[in-house]
């Protein structure tokens, strides 16, 4: 790649010189020419064609430049392809934490992240994040339902959306189990059509006060290359926020505040759901360098990864000639650091589990690793490997110690979301600010700085810290008043006696386990009736109208006479 680009380089300088444009095709007669003839490039005098060679040479610079652009393009599609995996992975690490009773529920409601938020995100959440010809640092305001945004920019709205759809069903973990199905919904589309989008603005536009990407952010910008900040603290915060606010589940804590036991239904999910998290990971950090063959560096020229547009001028466009092989080092980085981190912080919390309870905890280490990949995210393209190992440890004493004060506060996060994403989306966030390497800052494309262990000043550590700040301010701002409006108004916990039974049974239609009717039994089929009929408890109810036949064809199953 490197030779070809070297000759590109050549090629474009010789058609440069003879006064032919790199990019324009129709420079002589178009008529029907053979180029695989050699004699074509000869002149009656036996010299040299040269500006049917010139055009040739910049048929050919063009090509490339398309070649380029369409390899950048699958890049991130299929990057994005990883990320959206990921809520495969979601579904099934939520339906394993859960009680059989509430499995419905929850693949239900992390199906409906997506839709909801494709929704979303398409009407507003795009426009606000990276708004088209928009110099506004706070918030973009144009491109609304994509009108305006060029069709070559596609490919960069759906990734952006798989990371919408991310933060936003990293809260469905937090409010598990008793949260009103409507009440998720109007919470879904409020925070991937607003509160993510301006967060995004921040620190990933071109426009954003904090974003590295502008030509003058605060203190140089922040460094979140992923979103361990912009993404994952996002949804943690959230979720913590909805967890206070609706309150714990129903015999979660005893009289006397000690804590009960309310184990997931199966093991086998939770280690299904963590290993495709794991593997979509591998778009979601490496996917955000946006391109392959763009070599990010300090200035990065006459390339538009996101626009694909490219400079006139070969001396100004950095993939002539150029030997720097940035952006595939970047990735390959971010690949290693992401194993490593997520490796480490497995193993961390295995330890931590069998020393505090002399278990090996399967489970436990399950979450340690999400807490290493998620503590990673932010400086996985500006670590060196062994930088990872203590991102990966500390993100596990993070998480550990963050799962045990939220029980000691009383708090009920049934997937322990925010210990996962929120505690270590922020740790993750601050450290770039201490251990991200000068050179490979460089490299991808953030500028000459780097953290403070390399010597270098505190204007990254300090830009880091006030943006993890605003988010927590911004995310616990909007969403905690949204949170309580909703419980004032009675709609954003289901009823006691629902809760009870199960929001399966309850709402969905049945179990999500046929054979599993415990819930049911022991409630009594009188009141399991009594229950189906009622319409708009609390909006908790589907206001289909009730079904006797159905009814009765469910108490007989149940071997209840009718």
């Amino acid at each position: 790649m490197r030779e070809l680009v070297r000759g590109v380089n050549r090629m474009t300088r010789l058609a440069s010189q003879m006064g032919i444009d790199a990019g324009n095709k129709q420079i002589l007669a178009t008529e029907s020419l053979d180029y695989s003839d050699p004699s074509i490039y000869t002149n009656a005098a036996g010299g040299l064609n040269a500006p049917l060679v010139a055009q040739t040479l910049a048929e050919l610079v063009t090509t490339v430049d398309n070649v380029w652009i369409g390899l950048n393009v699958v890049f991130v599609l299929f990057s994005a392809y990883l990320v959206f995996c990921m809520q495969n992975g979601f579904a099934m690490l939520t339906a394993g934490s859960v009680r059989t009773k509430n499995t419905k529920n929850v693949l239900l409601k992390n199906l409906l992240d997506a839709c909801v938020g494709a929704i979303a995100y398409y009407l507003f959440g795009y426009a606000f994040a990276y708004g088209v010809d928009d110099t506004n640092g706070f918030i973009g305001h144009s491109g609304f339902a994509l009108s305006g945004v060029d069709e070559s920019s596609y490919h960069f709205w759906f990734f952006q959306w798989t990371f919408a759809a991310t933060a936003a069903t990293i809260v469905s973990g937090s409010v598990a189990e008793r949260t009103s199905f409507y009440a998720y919904l109007g919470y879904a589309f409020f925070l991937t059509g607003f509160v993510y989008p301006v967060v995004t603005h921040w620190v990933w536009s071109s426009d954003g006060w904090i974003s590295s990407f502008a030509a003058d952010p605060f203190r140089g910008g922040m460094i979140d290359f992923a979103g361990s900040g912009v993404v994952h603290l996002v949804g943690g915060v959230a979720g913590l926020t909805g967890a206070i606010i609706v309150g714990p589940r129903i015999g979660r804590f005893d009289d006397e505040g000690n804590v009960v036991p309310m184990p997931g239904h199966s093991a086998t999910l939770c280690t299904l759901g963590t290993f495709l998290l794991w593997f979509g990971w591998y778009g979601f950090n490496p996917g955000s360098a946006l391109a392959v063959v763009f070599p990010l560096s300090s200035d990065n020229g006459g390339y538009d990864p996101i626009a694909h547009t490219f400079s006139a001028d070969p001396a100004e466009n950095p993939f002539y000639g150029s030997n720097d092989p940035g952006t595939i080092n970047t990735i390959q980085r971010c690949c290693v650091t992401t194993t490593l981190a997520g490796a480490t912080a497995g193993l961390t919390v295995l330890v931590i589990i069998k020393i505090k309870d002399h278990i090996f905890d399967l489970l436990a280490c399950l979450n340690g690793v999400l807490a290493g990949l998620v503590a990673v995210t932010a400086g996985c393209s500006v670590y060196e490997p062994y930088m990872a190992i203590p991102v990966g440890f500390i993100g596990a004493c993070v998480y550990a110690f963050s799962a045990w004060l939220l029980l000691k506060l009383k708090i009920d996060d049934p997937l322990e979301a925010y210990p996962i994403h929120g505690g270590c989306g922020l740790f993750g966030a601050i450290y770039v600010g201490f251990g991200a390497s000068p050179d490979a800052v460089d490299m991808a494309g953030f500028g000459q700085r780097g953290g403070v262990f390399y010597g270098e000043s505190g204007d990254l550590l300090l830009a880091n810290f006030v943006g993890v700040i605003c988010i927590i301010c911004w995310t616990a701002g909007l969403l905690g008043p949204f949170f309580f409006v909703m419980k004032v108004a009675g709609v954003l916990r289901i009823p006691p006696e629902m809760e009870l039974i199960g929001n399966d049974v309850s709402k969905h239609g049945g179990s999500a386990y046929p054979e599993d009717l415990d819930a049911a039994e022991k409630m009594g089929h009188g009141q399991l009736r009594e229950l189906q009929a009622e319409k708009a408890d609390n909006f908790g109810m589907d206001e289909s109208p009730a079904k006797p036949a159905e009814d009765e064809a469910t108490m007989t199953a149940h071997g209840e006479e009718v």
